[in-house]
């Protein structure tokens, strides 16, 4: 579905990959490659499958969505209609002009406030599988490098020339796939987007403390949390 692999596109732009290599180690690498982490998230196993899951699922908000929104365009088109009449007068009637602008305004504004709500639940769910695939993509990453013998790895964007063979963004999917065969779908009350990430490095930066020398242990937390598989 389209919806859903824009989506992903926008939101695996800004997954938590930590950095592997110190600055040392950068100027020492010898085993040098790129992969997209966009990518590979988006041919994933676990997001392919749960991109099929969800259309099954929601997809009496997925057609609500589509439909009102047919008829919401229709109903902008008519306000524009009104304003290019009005824009067209000799003279032109000021007050009337404004008047027809902030009607199309208004009526956009109030149209996607409406289908946001409409495609809330989809757009929790996606953010929630793309949440679950974030967390691991590190250990993929890292598990990637290691079976293609690489110590630096770069974004595709970040490099200005590259012969094809350095793309590994195939092994990245491949150790994606046996991390993270399948998540789930299911949205956890009172989930956020990007709260696993959010708690992932939270629990990074406590163990980074407590390996410190004379650091005392982070109070455990309270409140209940979403789990990934």
């Amino acid at each position: 579905m389209k919806k859903l692999l824009a989506a992903s596109a926008l939101a695996i732009a800004a997954l938590s990959v930590s950095p592997i290599l110190s600055a040392p180690a950068i100027a020492q690498a010898k085993g040098v490659a790129v992969a997209d982490v966009r990518v590979a998230a988006a041919r994933s196993n676990a997001f392919r499958t749960a991109s099929q899951q969800i259309e099954t699922t929601y997809k009496a908000q997925i057609d609500q969505q589509q439909s009102r929104g047919q008829t919401l365009q229709a109903e902008i088109n008519v306000l524009i209609a009104k304003y290019n009449e009005e824009a067209k007068k000799t003279p032109q009637n000021q007050a009337a002009l404004q008047a027809a602008a902030k009607a199309v305004q208004d009526k956009r504004q109030a149209a996607q406030a409406e289908l946001a709500q409409i495609s809330r639940p989809v757009d929790l769910a996606i953010a929630y599988v793309e949440d679950q695939i974030s967390v691991r993509m590190n250990d993929a990453i890292k598990a990637a490098m290691t079976a293609k013998k690489v110590d630096l790895l770069l974004n595709p964007d970040a490099v200005l020339a590259r012969e094809n063979n350095v793309d590994i963004t195939d092994a990245v999917v491949t150790e994606l796939n046996r991390i993270l065969p399948n998540v789930s779908i299911a949205v956890p009350a009172g989930y956020q987007p990007g709260q696993l990430v959010q708690q992932r490095n939270q629990q990074l930066m406590d163990a980074a403390r407590a390996a410190q020398p004379g650091a005392t242990p982070a109070p455990a937390p309270t409140a209940n949390q979403p789990t990934t598989r």
